[in-house]
């Protein structure tokens, strides 16, 4: 069962909330960190993207971007912009996006439970990125990204968190310039937060990591190498990592589209043609359509999008091969256009569902791309029937929206 524990959280004072909640660190370039934090000393890209205070063409991996990152995040504290609860709390975090609402837990979760595999992964790791998670907590001595856990409703919890919102007063809630609210409550009552804590441990068989996969295996191996240094205490905060756990009835994954930059020597008709073993192919015009169904794809090739239909008999029907990102991978990316490992070849490139398929079409018209292929999203079971049978998903197979603004919860360990 599920262990997760209330913890001190390291916050905003309420008047700076909206000032200091930055967007997370890996969606966005130290560029466009720079611009947005622009005129705003609070903003919590100073703590997550400490490299736009350092001279340009500073490598973002370089010790001493994470040496900034922490003297910035204490002088948050020191100045009062950052505060520490004076004792644990669980946190209860509300999104609203086109008028859509899923609403989490903010809690510390078991680094133990991820290693036994309670806590569940659907995607492989980078060493270079888990190096940087672990540079970056270790020197900061704070856990600052939110990792997003997903979990099979339970009536129980769904109910005490509606009652406490309806009850009491948030300490947060604003709407950021990209149109999604963010309201955040405080569960602070001792009661409260031992049902909470004794809910999960005796109704959540299993969490999923929706987003957060690096940092969660950076916060695993932080753990591991704090107690082989040190024996540390059960209740020491690195045997914890920081969480927002959503029942899976309110969450929607977007499409995770793919871009390529060359047809492999094939011309558009040789292309075609080879697609037609795999697929029934139409053309369908000049306007964007997005795929309706399962094993459909769009494409876009010179000016034209196609509907695409994987043939019954070329793919298999486990977790994993069912999937449309797989079908894709093997019967185009692959077979076709000899792409082969979608993590390292520089001819593929990846564009989440939240940017739309126009996205694709100025790409693929300004001759940086060739062919664009638009997919069907994933579905929460897909993922968690995926996980639940230990494999792993096609890389960029899932794009959640909305994302947990970083800076409004952190946990210092």
């Amino acid at each position: 069962m599920a262990i997760i524990r209330p913890f001190r959280g390291l916050r905003p004072t309420p008047e700076l909330a909206d000032k200091v909640a930055a967007r997370p660190y890996d969606v966005l370039s130290a560029a466009e960190a720079k611009a947005e934090a622009a005129g705003n000393q609070y903003s919590f890209y100073h703590v997550s993207k400490s490299e736009i205070d350092l001279p340009e063409g500073t490598d973002v991996y370089s010790q001493a971007v994470y040496d900034k990152a922490a003297e910035n995040l204490q002088k948050f504290i020191k100045e009062g912009t950052l505060f520490q609860d004076d004792a644990p709390c669980y946190y209860i975090y509300r999104l609203i996006m086109h008028g859509r609402t899923q609403t989490g837990l903010v809690c510390a979760s078991s680094v133990s439970d991820y290693n036994m595999g309670i806590i569940k992964k659907h995607e492989f790791t980078r060493p270079d990125k888990e190096l940087d998670r672990i540079n970056n907590i270790k020197t900061t001595r704070a856990q600052t990204g939110n990792v997003f856990l997903a979990y099979n409703d339970v009536p129980e919890v769904n109910a005490l968190i509606d009652h406490w919102i309806h009850a009491h007063t948030p300490a947060y809630d604003f709407t950021a310039a990209d149109g999604i609210q963010h309201t955040v409550w405080v569960v602070n009552d001792p009661a409260a937060v031992n049902e909470i804590t004794s809910l999960f441990s005796s109704k959540v068989p299993h969490t999923y990591i929706a987003d957060g996969h690096h940092r969660a295996a950076s916060a695993s191996l932080v753990q591991k190498e704090f107690e082989e240094k040190q024996k540390i205490s059960m209740d020491d905060p690195a045997n914890y990592f920081l969480t927002t756990i959503f029942p899976a009835s309110q969450l929607v994954i977007l499409d995770y589209n793919r871009l390529v930059k060359d047809l492999n020597g094939l011309s558009k008709e040789a292309l075609l043609s080879r697609l037609e073993y795999d697929f029934t192919v139409e053309s369908i015009g000049h306007l964007p359509q997005q795929p309706a169904m399962l094993h459909e794809f769009s494409m876009y090739l010179e000016s034209t999008w196609y509907r695409l239909v994987a043939k019954e008999g070329t793919y298999t029907t486990d977790p994993i091969g069912i999937l449309d990102v797989t079908i894709l991978s093997n019967n185009v990316l692959d077979k076709i256009l000899g792409i082969k490992d979608q993590r390292t070849d520089k001819r593929i490139d990846f564009v989440g569902g939240i940017r739309g398929l126009q996205e694709l079409v100025k790409r693929v018209d300004s001759g940086e791309m060739k062919v664009a292929f638009a997919l069907y999203p994933v579905t929460i079971q897909q993922l968690f029937d995926i996980a639940d049978s230990g494999n792993v998903m096609p890389p960029k197979s899932t794009w959640f929206e909305p994302k947990l603004r970083d800076g409004l919860i952190s946990q210092m360990i």
